[in-house]
């Protein structure tokens, strides 16, 4: 399991205590660290201790695509779990991991398992028991369709990188993202996702450790002017992207 962390040890301490008691058990956790301050990085020592992760840290905050890159790096396993500090995984995901394992060794074309999503991917087809699979027709007209790929919990291969790219560093989590989602797009990546996504891994925000990752108001704007414009350009950009990248 690799988890990526900023400044949100309590966060991560709840996460690995949830999935100790589940009993969920990993080949090696690596905690990646994006340069957090002194009193969030000397609890990582102390938790360090108790749950028995690699620890890697960096000496000045890059960025989550860098923090994801030499965490990887770190994985020892054929398969990563993904997972940012401030996600919960509930009791269903004893059952659907062992399930998600067996997919991955049954179909080697299969790069990913999604199992949070904040909107069902529009254009899904059936794939096996609780999975559709991500696909993107010929004429897909909704922008949404490059979010085949994504930074919330999921199951890959641990080859992921040599396959698509490493992430993009030192610039915001979003246009690294999105850059990914392009590659993986034109990669002919293959992802499935669990139809259960909304009661898989809870987003957990508190307001003592509230999410760092601060947007534009213009993002999210719900005015007829701002969505419209918002529509057109994605169209725009996100094609002549997955034309020109």
């Amino acid at each position: 399991m690799l988890i990526t962390h900023y400044n949100r040890s309590s966060s991560l301490k709840r996460l690995l205590e949830v999935f100790t008691e589940l009993d969920i058990t990993f080949g090696g956790i690596v905690v990646s660290d994006d340069s957090s301050n002194k009193v969030h990085l000397n609890e990582l020592n102390r938790l360090k201790k108790d749950y028995d992760f690699t620890l890697v840290t960096a000496e000045q905050n890059r960025g989550l695509g860098n923090n994801i890159n030499k965490g990887q790096r770190a994985v020892t396993t054929p398969y990563t779990l993904y997972v940012q500090e401030d996600f919960e995984p509930q009791e269903n995901f004893i059952q659907i991991l062992k399930e998600s394992q067996e997919l991955m060794e049954q179909d080697g074309e299969l790069d990913l398992i999604r199992y949070f999503a904040h909107f069902r991917y529009p254009y899904l087809k059936p794939y096996k028991g609780d999975y559709e699979q991500v696909s993107i027709p010929l004429m897909a007209t909704d922008y949404n369709k490059i979010y085949a790929y994504s930074d919330t919990p999921h199951l890959r291969r641990s080859s992921f990188c040599r396959k698509f790219g490493w992430y993009a560093e030192d610039i915001n989590s979003d246009r690294m993202e999105y850059r990914m989602c392009i590659s993986f797009v034109k990669k002919k990546g293959k992802c499935i996702i669990h139809n259960d996504f909304h009661s898989i891994f809870k987003h957990v925000n508190t307001e003592d450790e509230p999410s760092t990752l601060i947007r534009p108001a213009y993002q999210h704007s719900s005015g007829v002017f701002i969505s419209t414009a918002r529509y057109i350009y994605r169209q725009i950009r996100y094609n002549l992207d997955l034309i020109l990248t």
